[in-house]
């Protein structure tokens, strides 16, 4: 153990593996609130601060996403998640992977099924983790 990691301990906090497992949690839930439409689900899991550079190239607030779904241009009919990477400093939590998803409402790609690559960033804010940056980039396809 290092050092570090036995200060964190030592103060109270989560170990890195309880922080990962409660942040694998919360990014289930988050692709659920997404599914179900579920703004306020939204809402509760991002940060105020929480800023996303999305599948359209955009550097968008929370604020934005929050008015794309209240809209009906932010819609997803169908998404998987996996996550292959993720990683616990302390307060914060570091989570990378992969994302197939179906997008509807008025999204350029609605119909079209959609690999992305993301990378999250979460932070123990108070007393809860919520997600403060997250980067999705679409994955072109493979030539064949």
């Amino acid at each position: 153990m290092t050092w570090m990691v036995a200060l964190i301990l030592a103060a109270g906090a989560a170990s890195p593996k309880d922080a990962e497992q409660e942040v694998r949690k919360l990014s289930a839930d988050e692709v659920q609130a997404f599914l179900n439409k579920d703004r306020d689900k939204l809402a509760t899991l991002w940060s105020d601060d929480f800023v996303v550079t999305n599948p359209l190239n955009k550097l968008v607030t929370k604020q934005q996403v929050l008015g794309m779904v209240d809209s009906g241009f932010l819609v997803i009919t169908s998404f998987t998640r996996t996550v292959e990477y993720v990683r616990a400093y302390g307060d914060t939590v570091l989570l990378a992977g992969t994302e197939d998803c179906v997008f509807g409402g008025k999204m350029p790609l609605a119909g079209k099924r959609t690999q992305l690559r993301f990378t999250s960033i979460w932070m123990k804010q108070g007393n809860r983790w919520q997600q403060v940056a997250r980067h999705a980039n679409v994955v072109p396809p493979t030539p064949g």
